[in-house]
């Protein structure tokens, strides 16, 4: 079993060694001719092309001044300002709602437990 497992490591190490290694090699070598054919040039590999003159240049940050810095400041004390606003009402609507549905649940408890008395009523009126 030992055997087996050194010599299945081994052939991987093997395999992946050997694919490095064709990998760093050039990817166009030049065949060898046929015994009695001319040599053909191997077509010249194309530079990479240079960088354009009139290439847009990508625009370096620049510094914010002390106005656009107080506005940034400002625009996010107003943003958390909101958020704290609208959570405060969105609080505020479900403890409304919360104490809605509680006194519509006792007057419905209330309605149940007046409604039998309301019909013991009528049956002595008749």
């Amino acid at each position: 079993m030992n055997k087996l497992l050194t010599i299945l490591i081994a052939g991987i190490f093997a395999g992946t060694t050997l694919s490095a290694i064709a990998a760093d090699a050039p990817k166009a070598t030049p065949a060898t001719p046929a015994k009695g054919e001319p040599a053909k040039a191997t077509p010249a590999t194309p530079a990479a092309p240079a960088a354009k003159a009139d290439a847009p240049k990508a625009e370096a940050p620049k510094a914010m001044t002390k106005e656009e810095k107080k506005a940034e400041a400002k625009a996010k004390a107003d943003a958390k300002g909101k958020a704290k606003a609208e959570a405060k009402a969105k609080a505020k609507a479900e403890a409304k709602a919360k104490t809605d549905a509680k006194a519509k649940a006792k007057a419905e408890a209330k309605a149940k437990v007046d409604a039998p008395k309301a019909d013991a009523k009528k049956s002595d009126k008749k």
